[in-house]
C-alpha cells in the first residue's frame, strides 16, 4: 500500500504525501551553510505550536545558518491571533496559523506579504502551493503565508475498549449511550464532527458548508448541532483546546475515544498507549498550516532562511517526525521513520484519502459565531 498522499485543490490524492516531484527533490542536495550566506548569522523569534519545533531541529538549523532561534509556543490559533493583536503584530518574525485562519490575520492587519522572490518554491511540492491558495494563504491576490504541513481531526480510540474499523467508524461513534463519560472533543471542533454525522443522516436543514458561507445558514445547522451535542453532553468527559489536554484525556481521564489531532493521537501511540487513529467515513477534518511573517518581524532576512530550511528534505522530515503532521517539503517523505508511515497508512486506508474535509476558510463573522456556540455547549 502507498503510505502518502499529495495535496490536490480538491483534497488528496490516493500519492505520497510529500513523494510529489519527488525525483527532483531526491537530485536536490541538502541547503548547506553556504547555500544560506545571506543569513549567515543573526537571531529569530519564532512563534509556532507547541511541540512542534524540537531543539534538534533548531540545532540543525543554526548549523546550517548561523542563526539563533528564540521559540515560543502556543496552544491555538485564537491565542496567536489576540497575541498579535495586543502587540500590534510586534514581537516576533514567524508564526504559524492555519491556512484557513490567514484571512483573520490579514484583515486585522497583522501580517506582512511573503516576498515570493525570497522562498525557494522549488523544495515545496507544487499541489501544496497552489492548494494554500484556495484555503487562504492568497489573499486579494497578495500570499501571505508559505505552506509547510498538513495534517486532519479525526476518530483516536482505545484499540482495546474501543475498537472501530475503517468504514464504519463515524463521529457518531463519540456520541453512543456506552461511551458516556468517556469521550473527549474540543469545542468547536466537536460540533463540526457531529455536524458531518447530522448530515450524513439527513438531518441538517442545510449543507454543512454553507454554515461558512453567511449567518442565516449557519444559525439554522448550528441550532441542530447544538441541541443534538448538549442532549448527549454527558459523553463528554474532558473538552480539550490543545495538544496536551486531548492528550491527557487518554492518559488520565479515563478517556477511550476522541475527536482528535493526529499528532495527537500519534503520539500517545509513539508512548506505548493502545492508541489508534482513524478516520471516519464522513471524513476526517482536513487543515493546512504555514509560515507567515508578522507586520512588525524585525528579523526578516533570517526569517526567510527558516522558511527555505523547512522547505529541505531533512528540514521538512525532522518536522515531520517530531510533530507528527506531514510536510511539504519535497522528498521528506523518504527520510521519515517506519512508524511514520505505517501510521499514517492505518489511519487513511482504503478511499480515506479521497473524503478528506477540507477546512473552509473561517472569517471573522463565522470564528466570533463559532465561539458563540461552542460557549454555549460548554455551559450547557
Amino acid at each position: 500500500m502507498d503510505h502518502g498522499a499529495t495535496i490536490t485543490a480538491s483534497g488528496i490524492s490516493r500519492r505520497s504525501v510529500l513523494r510529489g516531484a519527488a525525483a527532483t527533490a531526491l537530485a536536490m542536495p541538502f541547503l548547506s551553510r553556504g547555500a544560506f550566506a545571506q543569513s549567515s548569522s543573526g537571531e529569530l523569534k519564532l512563534h509556532a505550536w507547541a511541540g512542534y519545533v524540537s531543539p534538534e531541529m533548531l540545532a540543525a538549523f543554526e548549523k546550517a545558518t548561523g542563526i539563533k532561534t528564540t521559540y515560543m509556543p502556543y496552544g491555538t490559533n485564537d491565542e496567536i491571533l489576540n497575541l498579535m493583536k495586543v502587540n500590534q503584530g510586534q514581537g516576533a518574525d514567524i508564526i504559524w496559523p492555519a491556512v484557513d485562519r490567514v484571512p483573520n490575520f490579514v484583515e486585522a492587519g497583522l501580517v506582512q506579504p511573503i516576498d515570493e522572490a525570497k522562498v525557494n518554491w522549488s523544495g515545496c511540492i507544487d499541489s501544496a502551493i497552489e492548494s494554500s491558495k484556495k484555503f487562504g494563504a492568497v489573499v486579494e491576490g497578495k500570499r501571505y503565508q508559505v505552506p509547510t504541513d498538513w495534517g486532519t481531526e479525526a476518530i483516536a480510540y482505545n484499540t482495546e475498549k474501543a475498537p472501530l474499523a475503517y468504514g464504519t467508524a463515524s463521529y457518531r461513534d463519540l456520541w453512543k449511550p456506552e461511551m458516556a463519560g468517556k469521550a473527549t472533543v474540543r469545542g468547536h471542533s466537536g460540533l463540526v464532527g457531529l455536524g458531518l454525522a447530522l448530515e450524513a443522516e439527513g438531518k441538517l436543514p442545510k449543507p454543512l458548508l454553507d454554515s461558512f458561507k453567511n449567518e442565516e445558514a449557519m444559525r439554522a445547522n448550528y441550532d441542530v448541532i447544538l441541541a443534538e451535542a448538549v442532549a448527549h453532553k454527558a459523553n463528554v468527559a474532558q473538552f480539550w483546546s490543545n495538544q496536551n489536554e486531548a492528550q491527557g484525556a487518554f492518559r488520565t481521564n479515563g478517556c477511550v475515544i476522541g475527536q482528535t489531532w493526529d499528532s495527537s493521537a500519534a503520539g500517545l501511540a509513539a508512548e506505548g498507549m493502545p492508541i489508534g487513529y482513524l478516520a471516519p467515513k464522513e471524513g476526517a477534518l482536513t487543515w493546512m498550516e504555514g509560515i507567515s511573517l508578522p507586520i512588525g518581524a524585525a528579523n526578516l532576512e533570517q526569517a526567510y532562511a527558516f522558511v527555505n530550511w523547512m522547505l529541505t528534505p531533512e528540514g521538512g522530515a525532522m518536522y515531520a517526525s517530531y510533530a507528527k503532521v506531514n510536510s511539504t517539503a519535497k522528498g521528506a517523505e523518504t527520510l521519515l521513520p517506519a512508524e511514520s508511515k505505517t501510521f499514517f497508512a492505518n489511519a487513511y486506508p482504503a478511499d480515506a484519502l479521497d473524503k478528506l474535509w477540507w477546512w473552509p476558510i473561517q472569517e471573522s463573522w463565522f470564528v466570533e459565531l463559532r465561539t458563540e456556540y461552542q460557549d454555549k455547549f460548554l455551559a450547557a
